[in-house]
């Protein structure tokens, strides 16, 4: 960590995405009182989801990152926690069998609030108001009101975020990760899907080792990992003093760590190497990740990579890749070249949503699974042409029974959008097309080159 770091030291370097408060001496109370609050996550938690990227770095495990676009206070609650989480394990194990590698799971949950905005303001009907950036700060209503900055809502987020981790923990650790309960996880509409059948197949393999474990007397009484499972949480730090104000020292390494998530990300609207958010995360010692679009340079990574990993410590940084179908062969190439050339150790992971959306004709913004499809593919295939390893992916999902993303096997069409569209910002995969996808990815991760992968991982 730089000596000069400090948790606040960010504040004098330029940001961008910041919204501008009325209020600056309530923004401040807020925040301080935000500093008062338990830590969400802890420093041996980052610690450990670091170690297992390390394993994915070396191409022995994979990385299965998803979530909401932008959690609200509307949707907030029990059930659409549990639709997430459950489908959020159907695509693990489907990942798991398929590609016969231990799946890091990480959650966009638990802290997912703040999103970036392309202009500061919005017009509808002749009307400008301040753009929403996310319940954190204002509200989705378009109102003068709704749309103020509120630092309130920061306290609102903690709690939120609170919530979920307590019920999140509860499901990973107190028997509804239970590999015996595998045919449980599976939401009702779901059961229609064209991919249901191999779901179940799968699932039917996992009895049978179960089966032949308990002959043996390995049972889920005896055996943890049978029936529990570890589940970390991440979200992008958009909101820096939000995340300054949840910022401890760590009382055994006395390292920082930012304890609103276990792994952060930089946005790549965000990620200037001179700017406020590289700053602050350049001192914190959790797991993080980069967002990496067109418009970064080579020159720019390898300046990110020096700035936030000095030490090149495996597990550290994680590229999450989001170039557009049509653009991967552009861009990701030149980048892997060019991290391959420093000797950095990187996690390649994919994100196919961000690059990919587009407004149908109707006016809706969505994402053709065609193209989220797409560009899966050209990932991988791109991963295994440079003899490097395709580490894992980064989806925006549900478990809600959606109509965001057209085509798939739930058949959503540019007319059934208006259906069942329920994001409060970006397009999100249905529960039938995350699974969907799931299993694709698991056909793509077994056509990788294990030896040569590991081999240049090491090489690196």
């Amino acid at each position: 960590m730089m000596s000069t770091w400090t948790p606040d030291s960010w504040r004098q370097k330029p940001v961008l995405q910041v919204p501008a408060y009325p209020d600056s001496a309530a923004l401040a109370r807020a925040e301080a009182r935000l500093a008062t609050f338990p830590p969400l996550v802890f420093a041996g938690e980052a610690r450990d989801l670091k170690t297992h990227l390390g394993d994915v770095a070396r191409g022995e495990a994979f990385l299965l990152q998803g979530g909401d676009c932008a959690e609200s206070f509307a949707e907030h609650g029990a059930d659409h926690i549990r639709d997430f989480f459950r489908v959020f394990l159907q695509m693990a194990v489907v990942l798991t069998h398929g590609a016969s590698k231990p799946v890091v799971k990480v959650g966009r949950v638990a802290g997912q609030f703040a999103k970036p905005r392309s202009a500061d303001t919005e017009t509808v009907d002749g009307v400008e108001l301040p753009s929403y950036r996310g319940d954190i700060i204002n509200g989705i209503e378009f109102t003068p009101e709704a749309r103020i900055p509120d630092p309130e809502r920061l306290v609102m987020a903690y709690r939120q975020s609170a919530a979920t981790l307590n019920l999140l923990r509860a499901f990973a650790s107190g028997g509804f990760a239970n590999l015996e309960r595998v045919h449980e996880w599976t939401v009702g509409f779901m059961k229609g899907s064209n991919w249901f059948p191999a779901y179940e197949d799968v699932a039917q393999k996992i009895d049978g080792a179960i089966n032949f474990m308990r002959a043996m007397g390995i049972t889920a009484d005896n055996t943890p990992a049978l029936r529990e499972t570890k589940f970390f949480t991440s979200h992008e730090a958009l909101l820096l003093g939000y995340e300054e104000a949840l910022t401890r020292q760590d009382s055994i390494t006395d390292e920082y760590y930012a304890t609103s998530g276990h792994m952060l990300w930089i946005g790549d609207r965000t990620r200037q190497p001179d700017g406020a958010h590289v700053e602050y995360f350049a001192g914190i010692k959790n797991p993080i990740g980069i967002k990496c679009g067109p418009s970064l340079s080579n020159e720019d990574l390898l300046q990110l990579l020096d700035k936030l990993n000095p030490n090149n410590e495996a597990g550290r940084i994680t590229l999450i890749g989001r170039f557009g179908a049509e653009k991967v062969r552009e861009h990701l190439p030149r980048l892997i070249e060019a991290v391959k050339a420093s000797g950095h150790t990187v996690v390649w992971c994919c994100d196919p949503m961000h690059g990919n959306t587009i407004k149908a004709n109707n006016g809706y913004k969505t994402r053709p699974f065609d193209l989220v499809l797409a560009e899966v593919k050209a990932f991988f295939e791109v991963h295994r042409e440079m003899g490097t390893y395709a580490g894992g992916i980064h989806v925006e999902m549900t478990g809600d029974d959606v109509t965001e993303c057209v085509g798939g096997v739930s058949a959503v069409t540019e007319a059934s959008l208006s259906d069942r569209y329920h994001t409060h910002c970006d397009p999100r995969l249905n529960a039938s097309q995350a699974l969907e996808l799931a299993f694709l990815v698991a056909a793509e991760i077994a056509g990788q080159n294990p030896a040569q992968a590991n081999q240049d991982a090491v090489a690196s």
